[in-house]
């Protein structure tokens, strides 16, 4: 007996948009920490990237949302920004990757699994919004370019 070929082509699209919006939000985490200046930086931005890796990323994810959120701060503080959050989006982000830690939990785990997606659409939106504000500082005072 045959297999119908639409579940796994299904399957196949699926894992493709996960992976096309992993792409997206950790290039968007990145960018935020390359919009911070290298002295408010805790982390080099290139190394979000190390959450590509299987089961490290999900340990490494909370170093990310911590070094991001201390990274935001101290940007905020440099340049003088008011800030609603003394350590902006940790606490979203931690929410976030304790969720994605209880999914292997059974029964918990596909509750967990729609909460964390929940927590992470809020996570990126908001730190895109943080890097907006940082975007608009610098277009309202233009400095040399931060790398």
């Amino acid at each position: 007996m045959q297999s119908h070929p639409l579940p796994t082509l299904a399957l196949i699209v699926i894992l493709w948009f996960t992976l096309i919006a992993l792409i997206l939000y950790l290039l968007a985490l990145q960018n935020a920490l390359k919009k911070c200046a290298p002295v408010s930086r805790t982390m080099a931005p290139g190394k979000v990237w190390l959450m590509l890796i299987p089961l490290f990323g999900l340990v490494w994810h909370f170093i990310v949302v911590i070094n991001i959120a201390k990274s935001l701060g101290n940007e905020f503080a440099r340049l003088g920004i008011p800030c609603p959050e003394p350590t902006p989006g940790q606490t979203i982000g931690l929410a976030n990757c304790v969720c994605n830690c209880c999914i292997f939990i059974p029964l918990l785990g596909g509750l967990a699994g729609l909460a964390g997606l929940v927590l992470w659409i809020v996570y990126w939106v908001r730190i895109a919004n943080y890097s907006r504000i940082l975007d608009a500082h610098q277009a309202i005072t233009p400095a040399s370019p931060i790398t």
